[in-house]
């Protein structure tokens, strides 16, 4: 056996004890090859020999072959171990979903203040709308105080010569 192929035998080897469960060679090819660049064939061969060597496990099923590691490595867990650890899954899952709605809420308070404006930002939109309603004031002040505004005569005056219907006794027809 080479290096090269040593060193992946160990890599599976580590890999299948890490993960306790079985793969077959495609799957431990498909998580392994981005990491360590090992080849399809090269794991296939690797597990065939740690499977010789009685270091993993192998069963055949049809033509797939499973690969798992030995299970005596493993300490025995017993039944209130289990439910132990059942119980501190619970929790941690508990605390994960607290986490989680406290995340959402803090990325939605995030969302809306990066959304409403900075300090500087409203510090100058006051300053110009004071300005703003400043210009306006002046302006209405303007114009009550022209003194060219229309006196009731003048506005007769200025309608001299019109003539409206009832002037002229014109009568509209009832429909």
């Amino acid at each position: 056996m080479s290096k090269k192929d040593a060193s992946g035998a160990a890599v599976i080897l580590e890999y299948l004890n890490e993960k306790n469960r079985p793969y077959s060679a495609q799957d431990v090819f498909g998580n392994l090859q981005k990491q360590h660049g090992l080849g399809k064939t090269a794991v296939v061969k690797a597990m065939e020999l740690l499977a010789q060597e009685g270091k993993i496990m192998e069963k055949v099923y049809g033509k797939q072959k499973i690969y798992f590691a030995v299970q005596s490595q493993f300490a025995d867990v017993s039944d209130s171990d289990l439910k132990e650890m059942d119980s501190q899954i619970s929790q941690l899952n508990s605390q994960i979903h607290t986490v989680t709605q406290d995340c959402k809420q803090l990325d939605m308070a995030l969302k809306e203040l990066n959304s409403s404006m900075t300090t500087p930002e409203m510090t100058s939109e006051v300053q110009h709308l004071t300005q703003e309603c400043t210009a306006y004031e002046e302006r209405l002040e303007r114009i009550k105080s022209l003194t060219n505004h229309v006196t009731p005569e003048e506005k007769e005056k200025e309608e001299v010569g019109l003539e409206t219907d009832e002037d002229c006794k014109v009568k509209m027809p009832n429909i």
